[in-house]
């Protein structure tokens, strides 16, 4: 069954998913861009609160932050994000330089399950998602770069996205899909099946960098159970 991937800016907001049902809580600062990181104390905090609700917790996330496709760029990010003990590292993937990253990525996949993220308002490469695989990835998502530019659905119609679904699946990989979603949105990629979809913006009031709506967490959470018992 599809999750609810609620990505938060604060403490505060980690606490008010949680009780709001989001099955895995990511940390992501949206001041600071698509993959906008915590910095390293804030997310030890974060660790240690998201340790403390216990075995009940939902999964925990992080972002790297936007980085060049550099390999030693990335590589000091996603161990930085690591060594805090978050369970689940994202990453974006871009096509120029992506193979270098992801090959230089293969020890610490050995050690740390990563999240490769994908953009679809800048081109999604089915064969960078095996060669994620290949390199121990976790995981895969599409997401949006450029949050003015409109959301998922704009920039992959269905048929792709459940194209990439698929492609994920096929090689035993963790799918979510993402990126300025609404609520109108859930319905349709629920029924593609992907492991979670992600929000951030349609949690807020007054957008992505807005106050996280309590009301707005619900209707998700809600909208998502919907689907659940339909299924």
């Amino acid at each position: 069954m599809t999750g609810f991937l609620a990505s938060v800016a604060t403490p505060e907001e980690m606490e008010a998913v949680r009780i709001g049902g989001a099955d895995i809580v990511d940390l992501k600062d949206p001041s600071r861009g698509a993959l906008g990181a915590w910095d390293t104390a804030a997310l030890e905090a974060a660790v240690a609160r998201w340790r403390g609700w216990g075995p009940e917790a939902p999964e925990l996330s992080a972002t790297i932050g936007d980085q060049p496709m550099r390999p030693e760029i990335v590589l000091a990010a996603a161990e930085r994000v690591a060594a805090t003990g978050v369970p689940l590292v994202k990453l974006g993937v871009l096509a120029d330089g992506a193979a270098a990253c992801l090959d230089a990525l293969r020890p610490l996949a050995r050690r740390t399950r990563l999240i490769a993220v994908f953009f679809a308002d800048r081109g999604v490469d089915l064969a960078l998602v095996e060669a994620a695989a290949d390199a121990g990835f976790a995981g895969v998502m599409v997401d949006t770069a450029d949050k003015a530019a409109g959301g998922l659905r704009r920039h992959m119609d269905d048929a792709a996205l459940a194209g990439f679904v698929a492609a994920a699946r096929g090689r035993n990989l963790l799918t979510g899909l993402a990126g300025s979603l609404a609520l109108a949105d859930v319905a349709p990629l629920a029924r593609l099946a992907p492991d979670y979809l992600g929000f951030r913006g349609a949690l807020c009031d007054g957008g992505r960098t807005g106050r996280l709506d309590a009301d707005a967490v619900a209707g998700v959470r809600e909208a998502l159970k919907g689907r659940r018992a339909a299924a």
